[in-house]
């Protein structure tokens, strides 16, 4: 009895911590609306930039965070599936590994929005059911240029780290 009253009073703190960290970071920052920008292919700048939404979410808190990730051009290889590149030679590099699918997942479960630019499906023969990982017609914007110019005209603050 007494371990079980202890594990909840551990839990109870621990979890008391976690809320005052998060409410610490959006005191400080305040809420956010950013639009990160991926149209390149190098897998590890790509991850590199998950972990940068991630620090970010991390800092600022999911709650207080509008984030959308455009992608247009090679920034789909982001969600390409590695299976895919016989179906689209226009991409030298399909980045969908099992590791990039669970940053992905982990920033969408947080709230993150991945956009795909379908002037790219289009141009480059994808067809986003069987080449990419995990993307809805509602994930496809018609421009990503013209949706990373919208969203700026919204508030949303450009990043392309």
């Amino acid at each position: 009895m007494m371990l079980n009253v202890t594990k909840l009073f551990v839990l109870t703190l621990l979890s008391g911590w976690v809320l005052l960290s998060s409410a610490q970071a959006s005191e400080g920052y305040g809420h956010q609306k950013v639009v990160y920008h991926i149209n390149y292919d190098d897998a590890k700048k790509q991850s590199s930039t998950l972990r940068n939404i991630q620090n970010h979410i991390n800092a600022v808190g999911a709650d207080n965070l509008d984030i959308k990730v455009v992608l247009h051009g090679n920034g789909l290889s982001l969600l390409l599936k590695e299976d895919a590149l016989k179906n689209v030679p226009k991409f030298k590099a399909a980045n969908a590994t099992t590791e990039m699918q669970q940053k992905v997942d982990s920033l969408r479960m947080q709230g993150v929005v991945f956009d795909v630019c379908a002037n790219t499906l289009k141009g480059r023969n994808v067809d986003y059911k069987r080449d990419l990982y995990d993307v809805d017609q509602k994930d496809i914007v018609p421009s990503g240029v013209a949706e990373l110019a919208h969203l700026q005209e919204e508030g949303f603050v450009y990043l392309r780290p």
